[in-house]
């Protein structure tokens, strides 16, 4: 941010628009609002259409950029608009500037302020680390920067795309080259509230319809999660999982992230797919621990006589605790009883 706050004007005066036709191609497809998010000085915003609105972190981006179209300072990961405020998401080498950690939500800010079936298209560089989900690096005069000091994260095509799925998108067309092209969907899906240093990952079965209307898990006065979190003390708001998240230390996920009406709809194969995608997860970020909320995911996912408690099963190296549905149905388990299985698993050492 300081050296875009810093060179920002000559940056804006050098750097013209690059690939405009695909630029083009998204403000064809796109018939409502759009907004160019990390819009930089507004090269883009003649080639979206309108209306649009512009958003970047630097002010001396904003302050160019508004000279083509209304413009907003903030963060690209605190989004400063109402939910599904938007039609289509241009977001051209933006997010690239944030830590891999932090991309996640970043996505489901994107997916919170655009309509279901609103289009985004996300460029990032590509890693050349084989093997690597992301390599940061903060460029020096040596590296051919020619802004040196910025921080980048380059990541791996795979690893991306199943954080861009992950944060409720369907994804249309990925293209590799010297850029990695996205072009995806906001699905009826509730994203994925996970980021670094979280001291517990909560992982529901699946979101229900409700949840991913709400973009809150377990949004139904009728489930206890909230309840026992707080309870707990584990929670200090109320059915918000972006500061659950940000404040409290824990994360949210679920183990098969298509929302139903009903639990039952669910096949088992799709929870051992979900698994693997969870243990990747999990050796990615690495909770301290990991809570599975219910014991049918896991059942049907890796040990059909599996009970309450600790498991002898990780995911991705992290310690897991399964407990009971949080569900109003599960009528045989107290409220008392699901803090305490909570205040378990947020205590791995204990």
């Amino acid at each position: 941010m300081e050296v875009y706050e810093r060179e920002g004007a000559a940056y804006a005066a050098r750097r013209g628009i690059q690939r405009p036709e695909r630029t083009r191609a998204f403000g064809s497809a796109v018939t409502g609002l759009r907004l160019d998010l990390g819009c930089g000085p507004g090269h883009h915003l003649d080639l979206l259409g309108r209306p649009a609105i512009a958003l970047d972190a630097a002010a001396s981006m904003v302050r160019a950029a508004a000279t083509h179209a209304p413009a907003v300072q903030a963060d690209l990961a605190r989004l400063p608009f109402g939910d599904r405020s938007f039609d289509g998401i241009w977001a051209s080498k933006a997010h690239q500037h944030l830590r891999a950690a932090e991309l996640p939500m970043a996505l489901a800010e994107a997916h919170r302020v655009l309509r279901t079936g609103g289009r985004i298209d996300l460029t990032v560089f590509p890693t050349s680390d084989r093997g690597a989900p992301a390599r940061e690096e903060v460029t020096t005069s040596g590296s051919g920067d020619d802004l040196p000091g910025r921080r980048f994260t380059w990541w791996d095509p795979g690893h991306l795309s199943t954080v861009v799925e992950a944060a409720g998108f369907s994804i249309e067309r990925t293209e590799v080259g010297r850029w990695i092209d996205v072009t995806a969907t906001a699905a009826r899906a509730l994203p994925d509230h996970v980021g670094a240093d979280m001291r517990l990952l909560c992982c529901g079965l699946n979101p229900s319809l409700h949840a991913a209307d709400a973009g809150v898990g377990y949004v139904t006065g009728s489930n206890r999660f909230w309840r026992a979190m707080a309870r707990a003390g584990l929670s200090t708001r109320d059915r918000d999982p972006r500061h659950l998240l940000h404040v409290d230390r824990i994360g949210m996920t679920d183990l098969v992230k298509r929302a139903t009406a009903r639990a039952d709809e669910v096949a088992t194969a799709e929870f051992r797919t979900g698994l693997a995608r969870l243990d990747a997860l999990c050796a990615w970020l690495r909770p301290a621990a990991v809570a599975m909320v219910g014991l049918q995911g896991w059942r049907a996912a890796v040990d059909r006589r599996a009970t309450v408690g600790w498991q002898d099963r990780d995911l991705g190296g992290r310690p897991v605790y399964v407990l009971p549905s949080t569900s109003g149905l599960n009528a045989g388990t107290s409220l008392d009883e699901l803090a305490d299985h909570l205040r378990r698993a947020a205590s791995p050492a204990t």
